[in-house]
């Protein structure tokens, strides 16, 4: 079998805080007006993305596992399910107070999440919650919520573009107004909302909390939020290569191409791009695959040596 980058067609989310960047802004001409998520590179019971076009086209993650799990996805993807999930998320509106469980607190049916958020662009003055600026106790928590004063033991943390968030699993957190963030996560959607400012969902009644849940996976302890800093970069004329964040589920990079870049998928796990600034073109085996802001790529962990050309900034994900 021949190994070739896979334009990916992701699955559209509409939740009620969501925009219209993504539609406009970032090639997702087949996006609803009004879209919350973009799952660029998803293989999840809630919604799968599929590839565009060609040979394999309609085909799923699970599908192309199917085939040959371990060219397409990779040796140290054999066991298990597909493991990560890559989401372009525009928050016109602020997201509900949310916590998320780790792999040790979750319940049949869960699944543990930790995610990075890199951000893509803000509007100015944006920003968001991550922790507690100080400890609080169960009770405090329970009694916030109630008369709608949890924001005041929240650390507020202004965005710029650029910048990078692990948000670990317990951390109390929220997405502000005005950001487009690509979020990097285990493969989960288990999500327990603390707090949604009394909106009404779509079906015209009150969004469902899950307190105890929350109250249950919580960190009550204070944390003080700062930017993931890189652990390496590597600058060259061409291009340069920052490690944004690694930990055991992934690791995420991104990459300011100025004039090219030579990479390669070494057998051990696939990777994805994601390109969120500017355009080019990914060349593998004398064929040449164009890209713009938004568009999205699974590269076979089979594939072996590609070229991406251009000026632009990718995400580069892999485990």
């Amino acid at each position: 079998m021949e190994y070739t980058p896979l334009r990916m067609r992701p699955c559209y989310k509409e939740y009620l805080w969501g925009g219209g960047r993504l539609k406009k802004e970032f090639n997702k001409v087949d996006a609803p007006a009004v879209t919350a998520e973009s799952w660029e590179l998803a293989c999840h019971p809630d919604g799968a993305s599929t590839v565009a076009e060609g040979p394999l086209a309609g085909l799923t993650l699970a599908g192309l596992g199917e085939l040959d799990r371990i060219g397409f996805w990779g040796r140290d993807c054999q066991g298990g399910e597909f493991p990560i999930l890559v989401k372009l998320i525009d928050a016109e509106q602020g997201l509900s107070i949310q916590v998320h469980p780790s792999d040790k607190t979750i319940l049949p049916g869960e699944r543990g999440k930790a995610e990075m958020w890199y951000v893509v662009d803000c509007e100015p003055q944006s920003f968001l919650y991550l922790g507690f600026c100080r400890r609080v106790t169960r009770a405090e928590l329970l009694s916030r919520v109630a008369d709608g004063t949890i924001c005041k033991v929240l650390n507020c943390v202004p965005v710029a573009r650029g910048d990078v968030f692990y948000i670990i699993p317990g951390t109390i957190h929220a997405i502000g107004a005005g950001i487009v963030i690509a979020e990097i996560q285990q493969n989960s959607n288990t999500t327990f909302r603390l707090y949604d400012y009394r909106r009404k969902g779509l079906d015209g009644n009150i969004r469902q909390l899950h307190l105890d849940r929350a109250a249950e996976v919580m960190s009550y302890q204070p944390i003080v939020p700062r930017e993931c800093r890189a652990n390496c970069t590597a600058s060259f004329p061409e291009f340069t290569m920052t490690e944004m964040f690694s930990c055991q589920y992934f690791r995420s990079y991104r990459v300011d191409v100025h004039k090219e870049v030579e990479l390669r998928c070494d057998g051990h796990s696939f990777q994805h791009l994601l390109c969120v600034e500017g355009d080019g073109v990914i060349s593998a085996n004398g064929v040449k695959y164009p890209f713009r802001r938004g568009d999205s790529f699974f590269l076979p962990a089979a594939m072996g040596e590609y070229r991406i050309e251009g000026a632009h900034r990718v995400l580069l994900s892999r485990i």
